[in-house]
Formats: C-alpha cells, structure tokens, sequence
C-alpha cells in the first residue's frame, strides 16, 4: 500500500516530542507499506524552524526505508499571538496542499491525516478530490473545544467557523479514529457521527526504547551523573503551553520545600521562558528544566525517577483525553501522579498504575506525594502492574498492525 500521511507536526530524526506518527509508520514501513508524509517546518513546542528548513517553501528527505518526508512552508509567526498561530495553520494549508499535487510522485491508496490543528482536513479533502482517494481523519484532541477551553480561541467568527468546517470534514471522511473511548462517544453522541465510521487506535507505549535500555542501562550511575542519586524524583515530559498548566507544579514543589523530592520538568513550550521566571522570583530550587532531548534521552530520565507525572488544565475537555507520556511512564515500571480528571485518571486507576491528583490543587498533589514518601514499596507495584497492562492493551507495534489492517478495509469498501 501507499499511504498519504498529512501530518503538520511529524517531527524530524532526533527531534523531541510526541513521536506518535514516527513509530507508526516505522512499523508500517517495516510491513513494507509506503509512507509519504506531508509535514510542516515548524516545531510544535519550541515555535522555531531549523536552519536547514529556512528559506524554503518544500524540503524533501528521506526519513527511513519506505518513508518520505515534504516539509511545507509554515509562516514563521506560529509563536507571535493568535493570530499569528491562525495564519501559520492556512500557511501550512496552502502549502501542504501544493506540496500534495505537485511533489508527490506515483498514485495512492488512501490518505491519513491527523489533527490537531483541525484545518489539516482542509488539506486532506482537497488531495482526495484531485487524487481520487478516501481520507481517514484521525482526532488527536477535540479541537475547537480545546481551544476555547483554555482561551487560545475566542473569536465567535473563528469558533462558528471552526463548528461548521469540523461538521463538514467528519462527514466528508470515509473513517474517523479517536484517541479515546471519550472522543468516541463525543462524536457519537453530541456530534451525530454513526458508530459504523469511528475506530479506535489510541496513543500507545512504546516498548521497542524501554525493553531496549531495561536490559543494561545503570539508572544508578545516572542518577548520579546528574546529581540527583539523593533524592525522591518527579518526571513530567511534554509541552510547556497554556493547556499544560505547569504553574500546578511550581505551586507544589514550593509546599515540598523541606523534602528531598525534585521535580525534573523536560520540554518547550510558549510559556517556558515565564515559568522558569516564575520559579526564580519564588526561590523555588526543587524544579530543574530540561529542555527536550530525543526520545531515547527521555526514556533515559524516566528510568532514573521514581515517579511520572501527567498534568493538564483543569477543564472538562481535558476529561476527554489520554496524556501521551502516560504510556511512557507505564513502558519504563513507573507509577504516574495522574494530574488529569476524566479517561486519563479511569486508565491510571484501572491499571493499578498510579495515583489520580486533584488538577490545579497543589495541597493534593502534594500531599500525594508525601504518601509515596511514606510507602515506598507502592512505586515497585505499580510500576509493574502499569507496564503489564500497557503490554496488554497499549503496545505500539500491535496497534500499529490493528489501525494498518483497519485501513486495508477501509479501501477495499471505497
């Protein structure tokens, strides 16, 4: 088969972040499937270009065996303000639609694209009418919702547009897939899309990294390499945006001041700059940023903590949804401080995986940790029940070969 990926945000080799779509079409690639993928030059988190892409409106490379990669043109406004942002999500549009008719060579099976933003189906639906060929629109967040829940959209016009336009797209799919049962039912529900045309492929753990550094690598001595073999460690890993909230953690790091316990917070972000401010003006010491690093640099990090943490806003839109480093912390035996209400608490909970911490609530969290402080035996048996259960129901590779077969069906019924 050969697959039109569009996918705004599919990051480089060695670049941090979610790598959802990276480990996907390595394992479709690896079934000897066909992948071209049509990416923006933009990186999500940090809101710069390499220099590499500078200058260019395409820039084709090989990413692997079977997979190609042309990156489109994204205006360089991405991080400026809404607008901004707005104009960088058409720009990406106009040019992934070119780089669609006039870079691609030979005939497709399908085309898959992913959201968010939501403007990539604009994109999708244009190729599929000039190509011939169904699309599949995968949701990775509920989008407009997400946005006018943490106050990124605001602008009647844009929201009733962006209604109309999700409407639009939903129906003009041959399948939708949800990242999460509550997406699912969303859709079904409250957006009147048959149960027939939705599939369900969530995020997964990737246990090709962590079985991999499992075997031989010295969590001790690195700890120690980092100076931190004396204290209790907290991970978090992801953005550092508006829908992150990261203030939550600053607040409890500040009630744990008497304590041994350290954050480590890895990533970027549009607010990292203030939150390291933040931290300063505090005198908060407990917190060290790390800025993103590749994902086997991450995996590295996690095994050298005793517990993740998984954090959101707290509105009830971010019920809906699965944080992506959740399965990470599961693939590495590490219980999850579970900072987010909704599906991503019910998996923690179910999987005997973690703990659910009230979101926005710094005496809760805190005082959940405290409660690890004093039962420590707990971090052993949670991080073994919560890598049994993602081996069972999250594993990549077995996902990846579920969603590639459910795409075989799909253009055998077009």
């Amino acid at each position: 088969m050969r697959i039109l990926l569009i996918h705004q945000y599919y990051l480089g080799k060695n670049e941090a972040g979610g790598s959802r779509w990276n480990e996907m079409t390595r394992v479709w690639a690896a079934l000897g499937h066909e992948v071209v993928v049509l990416a923006g030059m933009v990186h999500y988190a940090k809101g710069t270009k390499s220099a590499e892409y500078k200058g260019k409106y395409f820039f084709v490379e090989n990413y692997a065996d079977n997979i190609e990669v042309i990156r489109c043109h994204v205006s360089d406004a991405y991080n400026v303000n809404f607008l901004g942002r707005l104009w960088a999500y058409f720009s990406f549009v106009f040019s992934s639609i070119l780089g669609g008719l006039f870079k691609t060579k030979g005939k497709f099976d399908i085309i898959v694209v992913t959201s968010p933003p939501l403007f990539v189906g604009i994109t999708a639906y244009v190729l599929s009418i000039f190509k011939r060929i169904p699309f599949l629109f995968e949701i990775r967040d509920l989008w407009p919702e997400s946005a006018i829940d943490t106050g990124v959209l605001t602008n009647r016009m844009i929201i009733r547009f962006a209604y109309w336009f999700e409407s639009f797209i939903y129906k003009k799919a041959k399948l939708i897939n949800v990242l999460t049962p509550a997406f699912r039912d969303t859709l079904i529900h409250k957006k009147n899309i048959s149960e027939s045309k939705i599939c369900f492929i969530p995020n997964a753990a990737d246990f090709s990294i962590s079985e991999e550094l499992l075997q031989n690598f010295d969590a001790k001595a690195y700890r120690k390499q980092l100076d931190i073999d004396k204290n209790f460690v907290i991970t978090y890993v992801g953005a550092h945006g508006i829908a992150n909230h990261l203030v939550q953690i600053l607040d409890t790091a500040e009630k744990l001041r008497d304590t041994n316990v350290l954050f480590l917070l890895i990533g970027d972000g549009m607010l990292k700059k203030d939150l390291i401010e933040d931290a300063k003006k505090r005198g908060v010491q407990n917190i060290r940023f790390i800025d993103s690093v590749p994902k086997k640099e991450v995996f590295k990090y996690i095994l050298a903590s005793d517990l993740g943490t998984s954090v959101l806003k707290k509105n009830d839109t971010f019920k809906t949804v699965y944080s992506n480093k959740t399965f990470d912390y599961m693939s590495c035996r590490k219980p999850i401080l579970m900072a987010i209400d909704g599906v991503s608490r019910t998996l923690v909970e179910e999987a005997e995986a973690g703990i659910f911490v009230k979101p926005e609530n710094a005496d809760d969290f805190a005082e959940k940790i405290h409660h690890y402080l004093n039962n420590k035996e707990l971090i052993e048996k949670q991080g073994e029940s919560g890598y049994k259960y993602a081996k069972e129901h999250f594993d990549r590779d077995v996902l990846a070969k579920k969603y590639i077969n459910i795409i075989e069906k799909c253009i055998r019924n077009s």
